[in-house]
C-alpha cells in the first residue's frame, strides 16, 4: 500500500478517493484534453460558425436594403459581443469540467472522478465491462466508451460529458477526449484480458467517424460470444 502511494507521489497522479487494496496497481491515469471537450462536448466550433453565419447574413441584409457600408458594418459588429460572450462561457465550462475530471485505469477497475460543484467518483470493476470501443481523431486523442453489464446504475445527465453521446436508454461511461487514445486502449485491453468473465475487449483504432471494437476471450477457457 505504501508502494501505491509512493507511485502516486512520484508520477504526480491525482489522489484516489481511497487507498488501493494490496495487489492492485495503477496502469494509467489522465484527463480529457481541453480542445476535445471544448470542440466535441461544448461545440464551440459550431457556435462560432453559427455567429459567423449570422454576421454574414446581417451584412448581406443591410447591403440589400441599401444601408451605407459603414452603418452595415457597425450593425454587424454588434454580433461580436454576444458571440464572444457565448464562446467565453463555453470555454470556461470546458476548462472547469476538464479540471475536475480524472480517469484512472487500475488492474482491477476503471474510476471516473468528476464534478465541478460536487466532486463524485464512479467505480467500474473490469469484470463488469461487457464491451468497449475506440474512436480516434487526427491529433491522436480519442474516446473510449465502456458498456457495463448493469447500465441501470449509470446516469446520463450525471456523467455528462464523460458519457457516449446519445446513448440515453443504455448509457455508456466514456473516457472522453483523452490524449494518446490508442495507447490507453491497448493498456485497457491488456488489463481486461486478465479478468475472469464472459468476454474481454480487444480495442481497435478507428477513424473519427466510427466506434470500433472486437471481443476476445478473457481467459483461454472462455469463448466470447
Amino acid at each position: 500500500m505504501k508502494q501505491d502511494h509512493q507511485q502516486f507521489k512520484n508520477l504526480q497522479f491525482k489522489e484516489l478517493p481511497a487507498p488501493l487494496p494490496v495487489g492492485e496497481r495503477v496502469i494509467w491515469q489522465g484527463k480529457p484534453t481541453f480542445k476535445g471537450l471544448a470542440w466535441r462536448a461544448f461545440h464551440i466550433r459550431e457556435v462560432a460558425i453559427y455567429f459567423g453565419l449570422l454576421l454574414v447574413w446581417r451584412l448581406w441584409s443591410s447591403w440589400s436594403h441599401g444601408v451605407p457600408p459603414a452603418d452595415a458594418a457597425i450593425s454587424a459588429l454588434w454580433l461580436i459581443v454576444p458571440a464572444t460572450s457565448a464562446i467565453a462561457v463555453l470555454a470556461t465550462l470546458a476548462w472547469l469540467f476538464r479540471r475536475a475530471a480524472c480517469y484512472t485505469i487500475t488492474s482491477k477497475r476503471v474510476l471516473f472522478q468528476f464534478g465541478v460543484a460536487l466532486p463524485m467518483t464512479m467505480n467500474i470493476p473490469l469484470s463488469r465491462i461487457a464491451n468497449a470501443a475506440l474512436k480516434t481523431y487526427r491529433d491522436g486523442s480519442g474516446d473510449i466508451p465502456l458498456r457495463v453489464l448493469d447500465n441501470k446504475r449509470v446516469s446520463y445527465l450525471l456523467l455528462w460529458p464523460h458519457i457516449r453521446p446519445w446513448r440515453l436508454r443504455a448509457p455508456e461511461p466514456m473516457l472522453s477526449s483523452i490524449p494518446d487514445a490508442a495507447g490507453v486502449a491497448a493498456k485497457l485491453a491488456e488489463a481486461l484480458a486478465g479478468q475472469p468473465g464472459p468476454s474481454a475487449i480487444s480495442l481497435v483504432q478507428s477513424g473519427a467517424s466510427d466506434f470500433v471494437s472486437s471481443t476476445i476471450p478473457h481467459s483461454p477457457d472462455t469463448v466470447a460470444a
